[in-house]
């Protein structure tokens, strides 16, 4: 799925007006029918509802919403709040529809009138935002976003630009808890920055123009489900451990055996046909007693991994809990120089490469590197705002020709042609030690299966998101371990498997 910038919004309206055709307000109609659904579909006739409306299209949004939800026996109340001189003439045809005009004017004090059952839909301004919101108007969301109430944006929260936010004020931006988003997610919903405002986005289709969303060019994607299992194989009845791959895991340390275990029981839940472990001696027993499914290939390193890569394998794994010390430098160095493996590259071998910049030039073409927001820091420098982040990991991919998975809530997986996809599954129950080992494994083992890196990479941060959704639907996200998400990966390649038959 396209994720699309203010202006080409913009155009895709256009285009969908111009070449069903129907009028603007017809758009906006269809628009609010999906809310009203979706509404429809939480809340039951006793729910009370206030809906706020600016003198805009996305106000016109709102009265729409507003005249459904009346004929349908719901218990609204509207508050309008003036936006310039004149209201957009689809506002004003959309009031004409609605046989009582005295609605309530949207003040600072009026929003003292509001219960706190009731649930705020925010239809105060839309896409259209040019400037910081200012005046009377962001003292109204102050107050908002102070009350207890569930508040639901229409389209997007009142106040926050489609893109990126680096000139905007918080405070001057609706708190959503439910943001109803037609037809994409917004960039900024994806963003650290100020993704949080938007609470929980759910798409809703209106049926913008197909032929112009598939010939629209943008850099930036949403990875559905739907994208993620295209190329999954699933599994026949005669395949053998001979064709599904054999991966190698360069992986602990003394101390940090806990990465290595939880990298190499993801990636044998991904149904690689051999796992071969090489880790210092400290490790042996740990690796066989927990994972005996696993080769283990002993290191003469004692605490660490030391020496030179002197084996052959197609694919391989390395960093997790390897250490960063000088023989780990000098192994790490070893496998970049002579192995023509396809890799995968995270925790300490990231730190490592950061540390000596030179080893960033040894990098394979096609490697999939997987740092989290501090790693890719040290690899590439600071930055100041979410755009400025975004040219670097284009920059990097770009200039290395490798894949950089950068984690995160929406994980951006950034590939060498510039595309970036923001991953759609996942929550944060995955914040805690040795999710990111897991994802190593998970990548590494579909690698080594025979998917492209794009399809390993693209294949694994979305399964690995989504073992965490299925697994949160028995387990509290504040109690998830890492482990949890390689116990869930049988029902993603299930659901997978399903899917791929239908």
């Amino acid at each position: 799925m396209k994720i699309l910038n203010q202006s080409q919004i913009q155009e895709a309206d256009r285009q969908t007006i111009r070449m069903e055709p129907i009028e603007s307000i017809d758009l906006m109609e269809r628009a609010a029918k999906t809310c009203f659904k979706w509404i429809c579909q939480r809340y039951n006739m006793d729910q009370k509802l206030t809906l706020l409306c600016g003198t805009g299209n996305n106000g016109g949004d709102g009265l729409a919403l507003y005249r459904m939800l009346r004929q349908n026996k719901y218990s609204c109340t509207l508050f309008e709040f003036a936006l310039g001189k004149t209201p957009s003439n689809d506002y004003n045809r959309n009031k004409s529809k609605i046989a009582e005009k005295n609605f309530k004017e949207l003040t600072p004090e009026s929003l003292s009138k509001i219960q706190k059952d009731e649930v705020i839909i925010d239809a105060l301004l839309g896409t259209g935002l040019n400037r910081p919101v200012e005046g009377s108007l962001e003292r109204i969301i102050q107050v908002l976003n102070e009350m207890p109430n569930t508040i639901l944006s229409i389209d997007i929260p009142t106040g926050l630009y489609s893109d990126f936010n680096h000139e905007n004020q918080p405070n001057g931006i609706v708190q959503a808890t439910h943001t109803l988003c037609f037809q994409m997610p917004k960039l900024a919903f994806l963003l650290p920055e100020y993704g949080k405002k938007s609470g929980h986005f759910h798409l809703l289709d209106i049926g913008l123009l197909p032929s112009y969303l598939e010939k629209v060019q943008t850099p930036y994607h949403y990875l559905t489900a739907q994208r993620a299992k295209i190329h999954f194989k699933g599994t026949n009845k005669f395949d053998h451990k001979g064709i599904n791959g054999n991966l190698l895991l360069i992986a602990g340390s003394k101390g940090k055996m806990g990465a290595a275990v939880l990298a190499a029981r993801a990636a044998l839940r991904t149904g690689v046909g051999k796992l071969s472990v090489l880790t210092p001696k400290c490790g042996i027993e740990i690796l066989q007693s927990t994972i005996p499914e696993a080769i283990i290939e002993i290191n003469h390193g004692i605490n660490s991994i030391s020496g030179y890569y002197g084996l052959n394998y197609n694919t391989i794994s390395i960093g997790p809990g390897m250490g960063t010390n000088s023989e780990a430098k000098k192994y790490l160095k070893s496998v970049l120089t002579s192995s023509s493996a396809q890799m995968v590259i995270d925790a300490d071998a990231i730190n490592i490469i950061a540390e000596h910049p030179k080893l960033k030039e040894m990098l394979p073409k096609n490697s999939i590197i997987t740092p989290h927001p501090k790693e890719f820091e040290r690899l590439v420098g600071s930055w100041k705002t979410e755009q400025e982040k975004l040219k670097l990991l284009i920059q990097f991919t770009a200039n290395y020709q490798v894949i950089c998975v950068l984690k995160g809530a929406h994980s951006a997986i950034a590939l060498p042609d510039g595309n970036i996809w923001f991953n759609s599954s996942g929550n944060p129950a995955m914040a805690t030690a040795g999710s990111g080992d897991v994802l190593t494994g998970i990548i590494g083992g579909l690698l080594a299966k025979g998917y492209t890196p794009i399809e390993a990479s693209l294949m694994g941060v979305f399964a690995h998101g989504y073992s965490a959704d299925l697994q949160c639907e028995s387990l509290s996200t504040a109690f998830m371990l890492a482990s949890d998400l390689i116990n869930g990966l049988n029902s993603v390649w299930r659901k997978f498997e399903n899917k791929s038959k239908e």
